[in-house]
């Protein structure tokens, strides 16, 4: 197999582990307020934790400061720009909904009781409003996918094969929560097993060999937009979390449950991308 091949089959390896964390939310499609909130909480983390341990401190490595900034701005307005045109898919069909959140308003325009969810019951409202999200979040999922490919290129264009293999390792186990991160939206809005697997597994799968290949083969063009790269898609997913995922973490009662799993979904990405050194 040529030097390019190899790399193209290593990155795509490391991509498509994205799958494997939707495989925890596919056994059961009844998720109870708590469970989901927790769930959120621990997506925003992890996907938090990435923005700044997998793209942000990398990027001020190999760029200025400036340039990640910049990336950063453009990758927070483009999210927001996209979150402003993808139709919201429950005004088709589900009555006004609360900013933010799942919450449906009765129809004297009165929210239901916190209490009313206090058994943790199951989650039942608000299907379009998460087909909306999820499709936000595995859009930022895939953006994020893209720089990390073309550190993958990068790595073994310059002859560091080594470093290439322990980058593209440490990817791979990242790309287990990003996969979470996006199926726990797409479960919630009713997508079926077989598509929530095949949609997570295709936003790493896909973006990660094609940059992978761009950066091995224009190693010094590439390497010189990195920083920026880099800044956009943690940008992005910066703001799809503060934007869908922590709001709608706090709409159940739960605000505790999902502020704790937040903190230990950072801690997790902290331990993974540092220990793993990507």
């Amino acid at each position: 197999m040529s030097p390019m091949g190899e790399v193209v089959l290593i990155a795509t390896i490391a991509g498509c582990t994205t799958g494997i964390g939707a495989l925890p939310l596919l056994l059961t499609d009844r998720i109870s307020h708590r469970v989901y909130d927790g769930s959120l909480g621990l997506a925003s983390g992890i996907m938090v934790g990435a923005a700044v341990f997998a793209l942000i401190l990398p990027g001020l490595e190999l760029g200025s400061p400036l340039e990640v900034v910049a990336g950063i701005l453009a990758g927070g307005g483009f999210l927001l720009a996209v979150n402003a045109i993808v139709p919201h898919l429950h005004l088709l069909f589900r009555g006004e909904q609360v900013e933010g959140t799942s919450t449906l308003r009765d129809p004297a325009g009165e929210l239901p009781s916190v209490e009313a969810e206090s058994d943790g019951g199951p989650v039942t409202d608000g299907d379009g409003d998460d087909l909306r999200r999820a499709a936000l979040v595995g859009g930022a999922v895939t953006i994020h996918n893209v720089p990390e490919g073309l550190a993958v290129g990068i790595a073994f264009a310059s002859g560091e094969t080594a470093l290439g293999l322990a980058i593209a390792t440490a990817i791979a186990v990242q790309n287990v929560p990003d996969g979470f991160a996006m199926a726990v939206p797409a479960v919630r809005a009713g997508v079926s097993a077989p598509k929530t697997l095949l949609y997570t597994t295709l936003s790493g799968g896909v973006p990660e060999p094609i940059a992978a290949a761009i950066g091995f083969s224009l190693v010094a063009v590439v390497s010189g937009i990195f920083p920026v790269a880099a800044g956009f898609a943690a940008g992005a997913m910066i703001a799809v979390v503060f934007r869908e995922l922590i709001p709608s973490s706090h709409g159940h009662g739960y605000a505790d449950t999902a502020t704790g799993a937040f903190v230990l979904g950072f801690s997790i990405m902290l331990i993974v991308d540092t220990v793993l050194a990507v």
